[in-house]
């Protein structure tokens, strides 16, 4: 008897999650097909009834990213009702618990080495995961330069993460994490020209 669509659809989800953390974790070419279905509970064979390759699986393991069905830890309300919805993103995005996870952060953190060397699938899905950071935060810029403004927070929450993680010396890392927080939040408060 063939399997459901609902069953395929939540074992095709079971891979996607285990891809997108295993992906965070080691990387594009440090994670195996088999690695990812064991970490699945699925046997390697049943692999490629939900994906072609291994790039399919990577392209689409960044969009999972953008499933809203389970908040990542880091992205939790906390009680700051108080504050936008771009500042919410900015203290969840470089909070502490953010910075620490390294198999569910944001793959714009994580993944921007191995996308650059992937392919146009792989960056497409990389691109829409950005903008969608970018549309939630510029809709809470006013100004003619609220895009401008956002693209500058954007890549602050990026580079700004991606250099904290990559320095040996803690204190380094929370020099540059501090310090690209509070610009980010300089430039969401900043009055428009």
């Amino acid at each position: 008897m063939p399997y459901s669509a609902a069953h395929k659809l939540q074992t095709r989800q079971r891979i996607l999650e285990s891809a997108r953390r295993l992906f965070n974790a080691k990387g594009f070419a440090e994670v195996s097909i088999g690695e990812v279905m064991e970490d699945a509970g699925l046997t390697h064979g049943g692999f490629y009834r939900h994906f072609k390759d291994k790039d399919e699986l990577y392209s689409e393991a960044v969009r999972w990213f953008l499933c809203e069905k389970a908040p990542k830890p880091w992205q939790r309300p906390r009680r700051n009702g108080h504050k936008s919805r771009a500042e919410r993103i900015l203290d969840s995005y470089f909070s502490l618990d953010h910075f620490g996870d390294r198999e569910s952060c944001c793959p714009l953190i994580a993944l921007p080495g191995d996308v650059a060397r992937g392919g146009d699938d792989v960056k497409a899905a990389y691109q829409e995961v950005m903008e969608k950071l970018l549309v939630l935060l510029q809709a809470d810029i006013a100004g003619p330069q609220a895009r401008e403004r956002a693209l500058v927070v954007v890549a602050l929450c990026v580079g700004g993460l991606a250099a904290s993680r990559g320095v040996a010396d803690p204190v380094l890392a929370q020099e540059l994490r501090g310090a690209a927080y509070r610009q980010a939040q300089s430039m969401l408060k900043a009055r428009p020209c």
